[in-house]
């Protein structure tokens, strides 16, 4: 009788420890693609059959789709809830898969081209690094990349969000009014940017240059500009945060500064994550709807995979404003600042 391959077989076999063995054919973070590489080749020699693999072998598809994400924050996570709720009643799981912030060292590509058939059937990338996936199973892109729209997409209306975030305050009564961005290689922060702009624009304010920092979704370049912009003798009455995080961390730079929001400092994020509105005050914001973002790619990666052309290959939703208790008119201080 043959004997059938075990776990402890493959991994003598191609060098490595029980655990890389099970990191590279269940698709975990932690083992570099030429092990990977190596450990599926024994697979292949030794006829090791292992849940995903094995079925994936026989009948060429896992019934699996793959969600790649920099991180488990927020936003990411409700995208996940959108997503796995669009896949409850399919024949297909799902696979949260989370990488490296990095742009230059092209974990995404790595990553689908280790899951790409024997883990998932298509996957989901969740504000990717990349333009195009370099990959033969479908793939969509949520809140993409800058560049040409190589890739089917989902995303929200950021620019129409910011105008409504910006036009809010400005109806409140602020002039000076400050704007701290997102990543700039994504598609929405430029265009929340855009709107920012415009509504300053349309009420005849001028953009002062000095009142835009860049946050890049990081805290570390948050509270850096949030410190050199509130520091400042004419700082600004209120500002726009790129998303939530960005806001709250915002919120935190006031308060050791000793200032009160919104009394002296008005607050405006975007996303309407939790967080936000269980915040101290309660975040004012622009709601994307994010679950929906990720039920929405998931029933278009679903149509890919069947082999249909969705119409439209790129899909935007609207955006709410949501009013809250970190937004209000202006107190004139001494300096006269608004």
């Amino acid at each position: 009788m043959k004997h059938r391959a075990t776990i402890n077989d493959v991994a003598a076999a191609a060098g490595v420890s029980v655990s890389t063995v099970s990191k590279a054919v269940n698709g975990r973070y932690g083992v570099s693609s030429q092990t990977v590489d190596r450990v599926l080749a024994v697979v292949v020699e030794l006829g090791y059959e292992s849940s995903l693999i094995a079925s994936s072998m026989r009948s060429r598809t896992t019934g699996v789709i793959g969600v790649l994400v920099a991180d488990f924050e927020p936003f990411s996570a409700e995208i996940l809830k959108g997503v796995g709720q669009a896949l409850r009643h399919s024949r297909h799981d799902l696979l949260a898969y989370s990488g490296s912030h990095g742009s230059a060292d092209g974990w995404e590509r790595r990553s689908l081209s280790r899951l790409s058939g024997t883990l998932i059937d298509g996957a989901i990338m969740v504000t990717p690094t990349v333009v195009d996936a370099g990959t033969e199973v479908p793939v969509v892109a949520i809140d993409p990349h800058t560049g040409p729209a190589d890739l089917p997409t989902v995303e929200s209306d950021s620019f129409g969000g910011a105008l409504q975030a910006t036009r809010h305050l400005i109806e409140l009564g602020h002039t000076r009014i400050g704007f701290i961005a997102g990543r700039p290689d994504l598609r929405s922060s430029i265009a929340r940017d855009a709107g920012y702009r415009r509504a300053l624009t349309e009420a005849g304010l001028a953009v002062d240059p000095t009142l835009v920092g860049s946050g890049s979704y990081r805290a570390d370049a948050v509270r850096e500009a949030a410190l050199e912009m509130l520091a400042r003798a004419d700082r600004p009455s209120a500002i726009f945060a790129a998303n939530d995080i960005t806001a709250i961390e915002i919120m935190r730079v006031g308060a050791e500064l000793g200032l009160d929001v919104p009394g002296d400092l008005s607050i405006i994020g975007f996303d309407d994550i939790p967080e936000g509105s269980k915040s101290t005050p309660a975040l004012s914001t622009v709601r994307q709807p994010m679950q929906m973002l990720g039920a929405e790619a998931a029933r278009l990666l679903l149509a890919l995979m069947q082999g249909e052309t969705p119409d439209p290959i790129h899909l935007t939703l609207p955006t709410r404003l949501v009013p809250r208790a970190t937004t209000a008119p202006p107190r004139t201080s001494a300096a006269g600042i608004r």
